[in-house]
């Protein structure tokens, strides 16, 4: 039986990977090794280890490697302290495969650890283009990788301009998608009652909202607080309520951070409603409520092509990525993006486009795990 190992450790890589989790351990070839670390063990941002223990999923070993901070330097060091943690278990664990997901920092301590293990690396999400660092990571964690899989076209030719073996490269889709298929295909739930939890006042989802989720865009690292000023000054001037999402814990997080903060004692956080984190089947059933998506989260180009979700991109850190008709981009200053808001909201829904898988793409992750044969010595093709 196959040991597949996955570390997760934020909130990002927990929606990226759970459908393909969820059939590793239900594959009779298959055993799923958990890794739970970095801000995924932290309450600052939503506690997602305990999202994860409430689906049925057993992490191996926990690692706090996250160093407090928030900074280019901190990040550095965090991917130092994931490096430095890392081996220790993977030598108890001895995995088969080490899966591992995306572009983030923990995700280069996962690859550089498994790598310097000869331990086989599969990676999904690679191929792809965006704006910041994470676009160099993903690059990086490409060419250290055994398996590939891609979520889409572009990025899986991608992968092979790249050097990698065709044979090797993958087309399954995004795992995120899985959820979003899976989510929307039920009822759609009580939406309402979420809005009892987080901070600010309530927002009736049976009318029209708005939904903000702005991330700090590492390589502008200093600018975030003015950059969410001006988001949220737009979002204002709308004049429709607003679900607020808290940024994650990349480098200049804090910065964000305080923007909000800075509003709410400002006392200009009327009709807007803060979470540290959101359930997949809250956001994605509010993604397909909501008039307006708006920030610079990949989920409005990734889930939001899914779901027809009128989204609004702000910046710099999806440069360059595949999208769909449903997003609108805008630099960071706020009558662009209130006239872009405005736009969207007037459009509607936009039709599905499956840019990025069709659901099955966990399925067929662990079926391609449990019967491809690799070599640690990888053979680069130029």
């Amino acid at each position: 039986m196959r040991k597949i190992c996955v570390v997760v450790g934020s909130r990002a890589n927990y929606s990226s990977i759970k459908t393909a989790m969820r059939a590793i351990r239900n594959h009779s070839s298959l055993k799923l090794q958990l890794i739970v670390g970095a801000s995924a063990l932290l309450d600052r941002y939503g506690s997602v280890a305990n999202l994860i223990e409430k689906d049925g999923f057993e992490p191996e070993a926990k690692i706090y490697m996250l160093v407090e901070g928030e900074t280019p330097s901190t990040m550095a060091k965090s991917t130092g302290v994931g490096l430095m943690e890392l081996p220790t278990i993977f030598e108890r664990l001895r995995p088969d495969y080490v899966l591992t997901v995306g572009d983030r920092f923990e995700t280069m301590a996962t690859t550089l650890a498994a790598a310097y293990m000869n331990i086989l690396v599969a990676h999904t999400m690679g191929g792809e283009v965006s704006g910041t660092i994470d676009e160099s990571i993903r690059h990086a964690v490409t060419k250290f990788a055994h398996i590939h899989f891609p979520a889409s076209k572009e990025a899986r030719e991608r992968i092979i301009k790249l050097g990698e073996p065709e044979e090797n490269v993958y087309l399954v889709g995004c795992p995120r998608i899985d959820l979003v298929a899976e989510i929307l295909s039920k009822e759609n739930g009580n939406t309402e009652k979420m809005c009892e939890e987080g901070v600010g006042e309530a927002v009736d989802v049976g009318k029209p909202f708005l939904l903000v989720s702005q991330h700090p865009v590492t390589t502008e690292y200093g600018q975030g607080e003015a950059q969410i000023t001006e988001t949220l000054e737009a979002v204002r001037a709308i004049g429709l309520p607003a679900i607020v999402l808290w940024p994650n814990a990349d480098a200049g997080s804090d910065d964000i951070a305080r923007g909000i903060r800075k509003w709410r004692e400002k006392k200009k956080d009327r009709e807007m409603h803060f979470f540290k984190n959101l359930p997949p089947d809250i956001y994605v059933r509010l993604m397909k409520k909501v008039a307006c998506l708006v920030g610079n989260s990949s989920s409005g180009i990734r889930e939001g092509a899914f779901v027809g979700t009128p989204a609004v991109n702000i910046g710099s850190r999806q440069d360059m990525r595949e999208r769909g008709k449903n997003v609108t981009d805008v630099p960071h200053e706020r009558d662009a993006i209130r006239k872009a808001i405005i736009g969207q909201i007037e459009h509607g829904p936009y039709p599905m486009e499956p840019i990025y898988g069709d659901g099955k793409a966990g399925e067929r992750i662990a079926e391609i795990l449990s019967t491809c044969q690799v070599s640690v010595q990888k053979r680069i093709t130029y």
